[in-house]
């Protein structure tokens, strides 16, 4: 579906905003998307951590049992603890919850104390799980991790697509995958090394290294600038109004400052944007604060993301070579994140969903094939011939490269630059709670599943790979090139949503403009 401009007061024209990319605003961009830094590297760090015999044995010795000393284990099965599964998922469950309260403190305080929030709160948690010595000091700092990422991961994707120009929105929203891929490889990469120092204790400098983005995404918050979006919504619209000159670039931003004007005057008549949500006009945003991050758990990434160096051991490579195929994934992950920079404002969202669930889906059945052969269902391969490992891996990094520019930045981008201003913070937050939801489910279950279902695990991901393919085609319109605050006109176009969302959708009562006119609020 082309892209379709909103109309504006008195022409049917597509809308174009002047304005330009600017250093400052690139700049701003940048630190901002850094607060993906902490949530990539706990995605890296974890499954790489479960992997080390001295963090086993410590915390989890009836693993190290299983994987070490019982030889008997099937290899499917070597990792099937729920005590280690909670040391996983436990840090997504707090973030589920911290991004509820994450969007009363956007919306009400602005986008940058969110994302300080966020940083502190994972620095504290960074400290406790490296210091460790008891399984519930793990825990507490694994929720406290949670917590930092609930926050950082409900402001900073609406952060970026309120300060990006619209016709370079969509690169750099995804600037903030661009660094969870960052943190991602670097994780793996500490994890190869840490895991090679006497005396077993690198997995301490792997846990608490997660200082590191913490401590960024910290003091980044502290030296950004806000907002005109929020900065309006909190009254100080002369500040806005300059804010929005210096991002821009240019002088006359009169249209935009009055549609944002529109759209916080329409924000400040919602009394409960929670409650507004199930509005029937806003039933497409909702379905995709729901579905979007849904399917993006559903691919199956996180079974690779997590637990990609206990995923590469269990199918039969050795300690180093799991490690070093898991720094192997996250490379093409950060590499294949930059096609999606370059062409997601050139190609549009729709073609990168569509044609990324295609090339996962091809993968995911060569991969289930590939280790149904070997494994069969007893789980026990015998010698594994290298070039098997080889294909194994090339099919894995062909599948997180069609992951990575489609369903995981597009994941991010699409909801945050969909809402409308009054309920934006509301659901962005559902999105980050439904997301942080099934990455908790994912993670609580993948190695019980894995054990029971073996290598259908990957066919059972592919199935859901199939109805997110579908869902894009049927239902998803394209986003591409449209100011966030005229997104409305996308929805009234769509042969499916137009059913819900009629002429009058956002327009219930007229804002007097500036300039003496009569806008109608998108």
């Amino acid at each position: 579906m082309p892209a379709v401009g909103a109309i504006g007061a008195g022409n049917s024209n597509n809308k174009e905003y002047p304005g330009k990319l600017t250093p400052f605003v690139t700049a701003t961009c940048v630190v901002a998307a850094m607060g993906g830094l902490i949530f990539g590297y706990d995605i890296g760090i974890s499954g790489g951590v479960t992997s080390m015999d001295p963090f086993l044995m410590k915390f989890f010795p009836s693993v190290y049992k299983k994987k070490n000393l019982d030889k008997t284990t099937n290899q499917y099965c070597q990792y099937n603890s729920q005590t280690l599964t909670m040391f996983t998922s436990s840090l997504y469950l707090a973030a589920l919850l911290a991004s509820l309260l994450a969007s009363t403190v956007t919306r009400r305080f602005g986008r940058k104390l969110s994302m300080f929030f966020g940083g502190l709160l994972f620095l504290v948690g960074a400290l406790i799980n490296a210091f460790a010595y008891h399984i519930w000091m793990l825990i507490v700092g694994r929720i406290l991790l949670g917590f930092g990422i609930g926050f950082a991961n409900q402001a900073v994707p609406l952060y970026l697509s309120e300060m990006a120009p619209y016709k370079y929105r969509g690169a750099l929203n995804i600037g903030f995958q661009f660094s969870i891929t960052i943190g991602i490889l670097v994780a793996n990469v500490l994890n190869y090394f840490f895991a090679k120092i006497n005396g077993g204790w690198g997995w301490r400098l792997s846990l608490g290294g997660a200082m590191v983005p913490a401590l960024i995404i910290t003091i980044g918050s502290l030296i950004l600038p806000d907002t005109p979006n929020s900065m309006i919504l909190r009254g100080e619209r002369n500040a806005a109004k300059a804010h929005l000159k210096r991002i821009r670039g240019v002088d006359n931003v009169d249209e935009e400052f009055y549609d944002l004007v529109a759209a916080s005057e329409a924000s400040k008549q919602v009394d409960h944007p929670w409650r507004n949500l199930f509005q029937r006009k806003y039933t497409p945003h909702l379905t995709m604060a729901t579905l979007i991050p849904f399917f993006q758990q559903l691919t199956g990434i996180n079974v690779i993301m997590f637990y990609a160096p206990v995923l590469f051991n269990s199918i039969g490579f050795k300690n180093d070579a799991s490690l070093m195929s898991a720094v192997i994934t996250g490379l093409v992950n950060m590499f294949a994140t930059i096609v999606s920079i370059y062409g997601v404002d050139k190609w549009g969202r729709r073609a990168l969903f569509l044609e990324g669930g295609v090339q996962m889906l091809i993968c995911q059945a060569i991969v289930a094939a590939a280790i149904g052969a070997k494994f069969g269902i007893d789980g026990n391969p015998g010698d594994l011939p290298q070039w098997y490992a080889v294909v194994v891996v090339l099919f894995i990094c062909v599948y997180v490269a069609g992951f990575a520019w489609s369903w995981g930045p597009l994941g991010w981008l699409v909801p945050s630059e969909i809402f409308p201003l009054e309920i934006r913070s509301a659901a962005q937050s559902v999105t980050v709670s439904v997301n942080m939801l099934f990455t908790f489910l994912v993670a609580q279950v993948f190695l019980t599943m894995l054990c029971t279902m073996k290598f259908g695990l990957f066919i059972f991901f592919g199935f859901f790979v199939v109805l997110m393919t579908i869902f894009v085609h049927f239902l998803l319109p394209e986003t591409k090139g449209i100011p966030i605050e005229e997104m409305g006109e996308i929805w009234k176009a769509h042969p499916v949503w137009s059913k819900f969302v009629n002429d009058d959708h956002g327009c219930a009562y007229g804002v007097k403009l500036g300039n003496g006119a009569m806008k109608d609020v998108v």
